[in-house]
């Protein structure tokens, strides 16, 4: 599986990564979590081929729990988008990559 995304770690990082960011998607999972391992790669190819200006970061709600609890993350997998500094979409357990998509779209082709 490539790794074409960062992991973050830390609220400070979290929070500047938001901060230098136009277009950021962050996904919240952890080792254990066989859905997150299955979803994570086909998201990462979504915003490659449909959003390419859009970066991914990964936080390991298991290593940073302080980040999730920051973002009130209880479930993973959970995606948190992030257009211009601002939240604009929150999913959380079943991510259709349809929706998700959808929710992307407008933001992004406003930015880009």
């Amino acid at each position: 599986m490539s790794n074409n995304y960062k992991n973050i770690i830390g609220i400070d990082e979290f929070s500047e990564t938001i901060k230098t960011e136009d277009a950021i998607l962050i996904y919240f999972s952890h080792e254990k979590c066989n859905v997150c391992k299955v979803l994570k790669p086909k998201i990462a190819e979504l915003l490659k081929e449909k959003y390419p200006k859009m970066k991914m970061v990964y936080s390991d709600t298991v290593i940073d729990p302080e980040t999730a609890g920051q973002n009130s993350i209880f479930a993973v997998p959970t995606i948190l988008t992030f257009f211009g500094g601002q939240e604009y979409t929150r999913k959380s357990r079943n991510i259709s990559l349809g929706e998700l998509s959808d929710a992307i779209e407008r933001p992004y082709n406003m930015i880009f």
